[in-house]
């Protein structure tokens, strides 16, 4: 198995549950780091937080309810390396949610893809492999991480997608 360098950067937005205190349980060396926001901002507040922090040459995003296979990280790195696109793209080819939740998410896509011009399927994938210039350049806030793609497309990035494992919550 290929080793990595990596940096591990959980971020807690005001969860009440008891997740920073099992995050700060695993935190045992310098490559794990645990940004503590004093209450939710919202996914997009998070994120930025993230990428300020971040020091890597690859920067992968999952979300922690983990319907996105951790397993997928390393195909989608190897996929962004031996490419010449910026921001590699999760796609919930095979989605476990309810139709209440695909629906939706069919238009949205659809939509977001006839404006933007970006030839992907599914945008709000939480599972992402950015190159570190897109992130260090690009500014979200709101509800606009469901827009990044479109965000890094008007700094000049270009995005691709794979077909990513995805699991019922």
């Amino acid at each position: 198995m290929k080793e990595y360098n990596f940096e591990i950067i959980f971020i807690n937005d005001g969860s009440s549950d008891t997740s920073k205190d099992v995050i700060e349980n695993i935190i045992e060396s310098n490559n794990v780091h645990l940004i503590d926001l004093y209450k939710n901002y919202g996914k997009s507040a998070a994120l930025s937080e993230g990428f300020k922090y971040s020091k890597g040459d690859y920067v992968v995003t999952l979300d922690a309810d983990l319907q996105d296979d951790p397993l997928e990280i390393p195909k989608l790195i190897n996929i962004l390396k031996d490419s010449n696109y910026d921001i590699i793209s999760g796609w919930k080819k095979d989605r476990k949610d309810p139709v209440s939740k695909r629906l939706p998410s069919k238009f949205f896509n659809l939509i977001t893809r006839l404006f933007s011009g970006i030839k992907i399927h599914d945008f709000n994938c939480g599972l992402k492999v950015y190159r570190k210039a897109v992130i260090k350049s690009i500014e979200i806030y709101g509800g606009m991480h469901r827009y990044i793609p479109v965000i890094a497309k008007q700094k000049g990035f270009l995005t691709s997608e794979s077909p990513v494992n995805h699991r019922s919550r």
